[in-house]
């Protein structure tokens, strides 16, 4: 840095340092405690931010994995499993990610409360899956929700119905940090209340933020008390993540002084992943390489599926004994990821986040798995929710698995059109959800409404010209066929 730019990010630094105190200054007693340590992870992430100019990676130091650091699914579970399970079980917490709402999908609150298969949220599921469990192997896994501010409220008060379950559950709060002005780089927040003008100027940090807000909220400590040893985390919406025992058998059976402190499960990459995350080796680590690292004459490059076969699924088992020592240190460097946004005043503002996977240098005798595609389910569109609502999966105890009907292990391509994005809007276009046992590929687009007990086989492409409505009739069978034009059907 020249001697300007040093002066200049000095400038920076004191003033952030100046405004977040002026900002403290309005919140009471047990809030400013609480926020003090949040500014305290937002002051280093700033430090940081002004620091690194440019990408965080040098291309030509990028290389592949060595073969052995990423392990096939298959070789893990052809270890079996030990008599006693429970004994590891005892020893896991289960982490879920639950701080995004579900405005993509036109939803108000918790995305985790969107309901996904007969009349069963995310949340439910997910209850039911560690019950279950807990049930089956006799043992006391606990379910632990990364709230933000944003889910906080509407997930506790869910909460209550969960109280007979054998299940128990705790939340901790993702930090809440400010987003600044893009050209003053300084906070937009006037004080430390959420709502009216206020209401745009904070943001949870990414899932990065988990190591210091999981330490922040003393239930890392609690849960390394009551013996537990690893957590498994992966996104509420991804409804393939779920315990699998052969992982934590592996994990569990490692001998003390090679001990694995950091799972990532990845799976093959198809076109419908170009964007997700890879695993890397950098400067003799394991790295994550996330799409907003690259340089951008090299964006197709790491798109491309011949290069980087894999992506990261985002469901991790991290040791707990690890992720307390890499946080007390402050060794956790995790990359900064630059989010820019335009406020709805047409404000350019920044929000600095992290990627909970992007640790994963940081521990020792780190590894992928290279799990099977079933692991990454993730519900992120009303496309995604027709799949999980079809007869292409049967459910079992709050786990979704593809229905032994289906001749080919491959999930179905679905896009829909605009007309389908909002839930209620997509759930009113069907009479119920059609046959897709032998779907290959669907796409719809404009006014159509589905006829109860379709099929839909093949390839079908449903196209609805502006201002033409298409019915597809009960009962109908498409196989192979593209439907366009305009076929109203009305009640007489």
């Amino acid at each position: 840095m020249t001697e300007f730019q040093e002066k200049l990010r000095q400038q920076h630094e004191e003033s952030m340092h100046r405004e977040l105190e002026v900002l403290l200054g309005t919140a009471s007693k047990p809030e400013a405690e609480i926020s003090r340590k949040d500014f305290d992870g937002f002051k280093k992430l700033f430090h940081r931010f002004l620091q690194v100019k440019g990408p965080s990676v040098e291309w030509t130091k990028i290389n592949r994995p060595p073969e052995d650091s990423i392990q096939p699914y298959e070789k893990i579970r052809a270890k079996g499993l030990p008599d006693n399970i429970t004994a590891s079980l005892n020893k896991l917490a289960v982490v879920k990610l639950n701080g995004g709402l579900g405005t993509s999908m036109g939803c108000k609150g918790p995305k985790s409360l969107i309901s996904v298969r007969n009349e069963n949220t995310f949340l439910d599921l997910t209850v039911q899956q560690i019950e279950h469990l807990n049930k089956t192997y006799n043992a006391s896994v606990p379910l632990v929700l990364m709230n933000s501010f944003n889910t906080d409220e509407d997930t506790n008060k869910i909460l209550q119905k969960y109280k007979h379950h054998q299940v128990n559950i705790h939340t901790f709060n993702q930090s809440r940090y400010p987003r600044i002005n893009k050209e003053s780089l300084l906070p937009i927040a006037k004080s430390m209340t959420l709502g009216g003008d206020n209401a745009e100027a904070w943001y949870p940090p990414g899932h990065g933020d988990i190591y210091a807000s999981f330490y922040n909220s003393g239930l890392l400590d609690k849960l390394i008390a009551e013996g537990k040893e690893y957590i498994f985390v992966s996104n509420i919406d991804n409804l393939g993540a779920t315990v699998d025992l052969f992982i934590l058998h592996h994990l569990m059976s490692q001998p003390a002084d090679k001990r694995c402190e950091f799972i990532m499960e990845v799976t093959d990459k198809t076109r419908a992943d170009v964007k997700g995350g890879t695993l890397i080796h950098y400067e003799d680590h394991l790295r994550l390489l996330e799409i907003a690292q690259v340089p951008k004459a090299h964006v197709d490059e790491f798109k491309s599926v011949t290069k980087f076969k894999i992506f990261n699924t985002n469901n991790l088992w991290i040791s707990l004994p690890a992720m307390k020592r890499l946080q007390e240190k402050n060794s956790m460097d995790l990359e900064i990821i630059v989010n820019p946004k335009t406020l709805d005043g047409g404000l350019n503002v920044i929000q600095l986040e992290t990627a909970v996977g992007a640790a994963i240098k940081s521990f020792n005798n780190a590894m992928g798995v290279n799990v099977p595609r079933s692991r990454f389910l993730p519900v992120k569109t009303s496309s995604d929710l027709l799949l999980v609502m079809s007869n292409l999966y049967s459910m079992d105890a709050g786990s979704l698995t593809m229905s032994k009907k289906r001749e080919f292990p491959t999930t179905p391509h679905v896009k829909l059109g605009s007309s389908f994005t909002k839930v209620q809007e997509f759930l009113a276009r069907f009479e119920n959800i059609p046959d897709m046992l032998e779907l290959d590929h669907l796409t719809v687009s404009g006014d159509v409404t589905f006829g109860k007990n379709v099929s839909l086989k093949g390839t079908v492409i449903i196209i609805a010209n502006h201002g033409d409505r298409i019915d597809i009739p009960a009962g109908a069978m498409l196989e192979n066929k593209i439907v366009s034009g305009n076929l109203r059907i009305l009640d007489h």
